[in-house]
Parts: C-alpha cells; sequence; structure tokens
C-alpha cells in the first residue's frame, strides 16, 4: 500500500501477496505529502504494524524515511529503507542513512538526471553502504495527463553505467491506475530488478494514493502477466 492505514487493511493485503510470491511488503508511516490536510501516517504505530504483519507472512519491510530524526525506529522496524525523491541530494542523511547496516532504495529525483542519480548513489557507496539499489520514478517532463514520464529508457541505462540492481515504480510514475500495468510489464521488459506496485483492497477507499493503486484481484492478473514476459527476457519474477 501507499501508507498502512490499519491493522485490517496490513493484513489484508499482505495475506494476498504472500500469495503471488511477493517477498517484500511496502508502506509508509511517515508522509511528506504536499497535502497539509491529507492522511500524515501513523508514525511509528505504521511501522510496528508493518514489522507484525511482514513477519507473520515471511515477508521483508520497505519503508520511506523521510527525516533523520527517524533513524532509530526505521533501525528497529524496517529491513529496506527507501530514501524519497526530495531527499536524493540531502547529503547529511545518505551519509547517515550510509552508516546502517541496511539495505538502500535511492529514488530518483523528479528533475534529476541519471548522472545527479549516480552521484547520489555515490555518496552512499563511498560512506561504507554497498547494499543500494536505484529507484527510478519517474521524472518531471511538459506532459500533464500522467504525474511523471515514467523513464524507461533509464533502467538500462542506469544498468550499463554502473553495477547497481534497478527498480522501477509505474505507480508513482504515472499516477494512474490504468497506466500502471503496461508500465510494469515495459520496466520488466526493459530489465528491471524489482517493481514497486501499489495495492489496496478498496483503492477508491483509500486514504493516500488511490488513484494510482491496484486492487486485488487486478494485481493477481498483473503477476501472471509478468511471469511471462519475465521468462522471456531470461528473469525471473
Amino acid at each position: 500500500p501507499s501508507v498502512v492505514e490499519s491493522r485490517e487493511q496490513i493484513e489484508t493485503i499482505a495475506a494476498a501477496l504472500a500469495k503471488q510470491g511477493v517477498r517484500v511488503l511496502r508502506g509508509s508511516a511517515f508522509r511528506s505529502s504536499n497535502d497539509p490536510y491529507g492522511f500524515q501516517g501513523l508514525g511509528e504505530e505504521g511501522l510496528k504494524l508493518l514489522s507484525e504483519t511482514a513477519s507473520r507472512h515471511q515477508m521483508l519491510t520497505f519503508s520511506t524515511i523521510t527525516d533523520s530524526s527517524q533513524l532509530p525506529l526505521f533501525a528497529r522496524y524496517v529491513d529496506i529503507i527507501q530514501i524519497a525523491e526530495r531527499n536524493m541530494q540531502n547529503y547529511a542523511l545518505l551519509r547517515e542513512l550510509a552508516r546502517l547496516d541496511k539495505p538502500l532504495v535511492l529514488r530518483r529525483g523528479t528533475s534529476s538526471t541519471i548522472e545527479d542519480t549516480l552521484l547520489s548513489a555515490d555518496y552512499l557507496l563511498r560512506a561504507g553502504n554497498q547494499q543500494l539499489i536505484i529507484c527510478e520514478r519517474g521524472i518531471k517532463t511538459f506532459e500533464t495527463y500522467t504525474n511523471h514520464t515514467l523513464d524507461i529508457s533509464a533502467i538500462p541505462v542506469i544498468k550499463k553505467l554502473s553495477h547497481l540492481p534497478v527498480i522501477a515504480d509505474p505507480s508513482r510514475g504515472t499516477g494512474r491506475r490504468d497506466k500502471v500495468a503496461p508500465l510494469a510489464r515495459a520496466a520488466v521488459a526493459a530489465g528491471a530488478d524489482g517493481l514497486l506496485v501499489e495495492v489496496h483492497p478498496d483503492p477508491d477507499q483509500a486514504l493516500s494514493d488511490g488513484a494510482q493503486a491496484l486492487d486485488l484481484p487486478r494485481f493477481a492478473k498483473l503477476t501472471e502477466q509478468l511471469r511471462i514476459i519475465a521468462s522471456a527476457v531470461e528473469r525471473k519474477l
């Protein structure tokens, strides 16, 4: 899900995803939203629910850190820490995160070039953390139909220029539910090592980003399609 809303919500999603072979459960507990009136997350309680639910289903936890003050909580509850795009060039935060012995996901900034992204990655690598993943999540262009423009070409380019794994976020990259599946399929075909796909039992009632979330049946159908594409490009799902 985009955010952890309740115990019931995260359990429903985790149980369904585990049946599809999903190994990592993502959910935000601290939101850094442009909307001051929107849902801001459950904070530590959200991370605790995420951790407890993931443990029951033999999954790893994945969440986005927004401030260095959250480091002790993330060290306790989160297996894979994501660095939000707006913090991609927050070098002080990058150095602190690099000290943790945890995998880190660096999200490409909305106005950042591939070179900018790899330079930020170097901050983490040089500071001692070699467990780094790059996330292509879309960039700002003059196109307004989608939330961002998911740069599929960045996937093979980054894999050529670096040794780092690359995942793609077609949910945030498009902001439109009906475009998530096509872009997810394209990302796998382009060589992505993983996907971030937002899922919700009832997307129209989601407290955050429901417009870009798949319901559980749509996600199940997508995984079937991705298995075929992954096999065709000599990859595994």
